[in-house]
């Protein structure tokens, strides 16, 4: 039997290849690049025309991706992708990266230093974020996110550092329903009933502390269990489990 051509048995491998909704493995294999060139989707879905060179954001509605959580980034990308959360730009640049490029992403923007807070902006915390309401049924916002939005793991991101209109618009898409990507609801339930006035002064508390990563240190953990020993029991039983969803 004559031997098949070289050409003849590698275009299938080629074909397969490039299926839809794979990105090229030259792409995949750098989290970088994809940030860099856009992946698949080209140059247009290059992350840092909106996050910036160093994952800062923009300072208003573009939100920072240096130093969160990488299973919490890649965990946004796949509910993008899901429609679970909705977005004009995002929804498009996720479907256009597969799992290993939205993982490769993640773990390029977690390992990015995160950028320092101003320290002349930062006061006190709001009373909400500290102790809640019980008498509107909101739990204390640093239960979750830690006394200064630094975040618990995963499922309960940092949220210091980011811009106010960024994180004013995510608590009025919690509120409407558009944003839906926290299995337990957690989220929806705690925005509920925010006044515009007390999510303005939230936001604004956040946007000025430093943005630095969650703790994973054993210390950290020694501290994050005492804190949470001495939190009211209905903060702690509202704690999501150390999973890569939420805020």
């Amino acid at each position: 039997m004559r031997a098949l051509p070289l050409l003849a048995v590698f275009l299938p491998l080629a074909a397969c290849d490039a299926a839809p909704g794979r990105t090229d493995r030259a792409f995949t294999a750098s989290g970088q690049i994809i940030a860099m060139g856009g992946g698949a989707g080209g140059a247009a879905n290059a992350c840092f025309t909106c996050h910036g060179l160093q994952g800062q954001g923009d300072g208003v509605g573009t939100p920072r991706l240096a130093g969160l959580d990488q299973g919490y980034l890649q965990k946004q990308m796949e509910d993008y992708a899901a429609g679970l959360r909705p977005d004009d730009i995002m929804t498009q640049v996720s479907k256009n990266l597969d799992h290993d490029g939205r993982r490769a992403v993640a773990a390029y923007y977690a390992a990015m230093p995160a950028p320092d807070g101003d320290a002349a902006l930062t006061g006190p915390p709001p009373a909400l974020w500290l102790v809640g309401d019980q008498a509107r049924g909101i739990v204390a916002c640093g239960s979750c996110h830690g006394a200064q939005g630094q975040g618990g793991g995963g499922g309960n991101p940092a949220v210091s550092g980011q811009p106010a209109p960024y994180t004013l618009e995510q608590i009025d898409r919690w509120k409407s329903g558009k944003r839906r990507n926290d299995p337990r609801g957690v989220m929806a339930a705690a925005v509920q009933h925010l006044t515009d006035a007390e999510a303005r002064a939230i936001a604004g508390w956040l946007s000025a502390q430093p943005a630095a990563p969650a703790p994973d240190s054993a210390a950290a953990s020694v501290s994050a269990s005492v804190a949470a020993a001495a939190r009211p029991a209905a903060s702690r039983e509202t704690r999501r489990p150390d999973r890569s969803d939420g805020a």
